[in-house]
């Protein structure tokens, strides 16, 4: 997060996208090229909790289908049709609809199965030791401390 002053309002837009797609390993982190994030909470300096304006590429996804251990999300829908997945299935999802992801839930990713962009905002909360596991994918993540996270496999083993 930035420690430099920000203004006081701005242009969602206006907020520089990230530059490195996803954090995720190899063979994972290329599945994230359709996806831009910009990180509007770090913009502001925000510390307890983050807000992505995300957009997805036709094809793009918003994560691995994934769920963590302490940390609460929600996402709502500005722009195009995602397809909310679930463990327990797919929900098609339109503009102003929204969906929230308790600590401990249901794994959960969104998918742009359409031709045009989605566009989605992301706000979750911040704990410490939260961990995420991925149902689908041969990887868990914990925070390493220093707010990155630690990919490994899921016999431990590092990438």
């Amino acid at each position: 997060m930035s420690d430099r002053k920000a203004p006081p309002a701005v242009s969602a837009t206006d907020v520089p996208a990230r530059t490195k797609s996803s954090n995720y390993p190899e063979p994972y982190f290329s599945r994230m090229a359709k996806r831009e994030k910009r990180a509007l909470g770090d913009f502001f300096g925000l510390r307890n909790f983050g807000v992505n304006l995300t957009t997805l590429a036709p094809g793009g996804e918003s994560a691995l289908l994934h769920a963590h251990s302490r940390q609460e999300e929600m996402i709502y829908v500005l722009q195009g049709h995602p397809t909310l997945v679930t463990e327990s299935g797919e929900t098609p999802l339109e503009p102003g609809m929204c969906a929230g992801f308790r600590a401990g839930g249901s794994a959960h990713q969104l998918v742009n199965g359409t031709d045009q962009a989605v566009v989605i905002l992301e706000i979750g909360d911040r704990p410490a030791d939260d961990s995420v596991r991925y149902p689908d994918a041969d990887l868990q993540a914990v925070p390493r401390g220093d707010g990155t996270w630690r990919f490994t496999h899921r016999d431990g083993t590092p990438y």
